[in-house]
């Protein structure tokens, strides 16, 4: 901390934040983390800082994470070539075998392991344990790319109830033991909608919803479900924003009170959104 800082003013933040501490005290976050919000060292500590210090006061963190750029690395180092369809990775058998190795091996371990050191608590779990994620194939063409049947959601409120952040990787699998590659953002919403959350933070790479996508002096703090719609059809929301939107609305639709489009690249820009008044991102709400 700033050591021009005097106790009075870390004393006068601390009062300042205790509504919104009250606020959320009890109440579920879920964490979507993942892309190039992961890749800065220095960030990532950050935000597992940011997260074990909402569970210190009482927030029940759960923490969906992807990691669509080190499986593309992985794939390229064993001399496969990625390959997108509408923003999805097509995934053939081997292709699905790095993303389970990549998502909930390496990624979901360096993050439980993160967490820990930062004096949290942390279990890792793919959307294969206790049938988390059930999925079917979304399209042949995609290959193992799965469409979210079913979230079975008893295995991550026991982690919760037991103090644990479940720290979730994006795989999914059927009932004949099929192992899919899951969308992260479908699968935050989708897991946030089973467990009732307060609220979806969606961390990406840009500030939030703009106006103008180009000027990020344009941006929306706070929009509703119809609105959004009409921007979807005005062609205002275009490109990669259309899912993350889609998503958002899905997750009210399945029981989330907001969703929150926020920069992950900004310092402690969870702890902005959550214990502010200004917060942080472009807030979707119900109608």
């Amino acid at each position: 901390m700033d050591k021009h800082f005097t106790n009075a003013q870390r004393a006068e933040v601390l009062t300042q934040a205790l509504p919104y501490i009250q606020n959320y005290n009890g109440k579920v976050l879920v964490v979507k983390y993942g892309g190039n919000a992961m890749i800065n060292p220095t960030l990532k500590e950050q935000v597992m800082e940011d997260l074990v210090l909402l569970t210190l006061v009482g927030v029940k963190v759960v923490l969906v994470h992807g990691g669509g750029p080190e499986i593309s690395e992985m794939m390229e180092k064993l001399g496969k070539e990625p390959t997108f369809v509408d923003g999805l990775r097509v995934t053939d058998k081997e292709t699905v075998d790095i993303v389970q190795m990549v998502l909930a091996g390496k990624i979901n371990k360096s993050l439980v392991n993160l967490l820990e050191m930062k004096g949290g608590k942390a279990m890792g779990i793919s959307g294969m344990d206790g049938r988390l994620i059930e999925a079917k194939m979304k399209d042949e063409k995609l290959g193992y790319v799965g469409e979210i049947t079913n979230i079975n959601i008893e295995c991550v409120e026991d982690l919760l109830q037991k103090g644990y952040i479940p720290v979730i990787s994006t795989v999914g699998c059927d009932e004949r033991g099929n192992v899919y590659n899951i969308n992260g953002d479908t699968a935050a919403a989708r897991i946030a909608g089973a467990l009732s959350a307060e609220r979806l933070i969606m961390m990406t790479d840009i500030a939030g919803l703009l106006q103008n996508k180009d000027d990020p002096s344009t941006l929306i703090p706070e929009i509703t479900i119809s609105d959004a719609k009409k921007l979807m059809q005005t062609g205002v929301i275009q490109g990669g924003m259309i899912p993350k939107i889609k998503c958002c609305i899905d997750a009210i639709s399945h029981g989330v009170k907001n969703v929150v489009i926020m920069d992950g690249t900004i310092p402690h820009s969870i702890l902005m959104e959550i214990l502010t008044d200004e917060g942080a991102g472009t807030m979707v709400i119900g109608d």
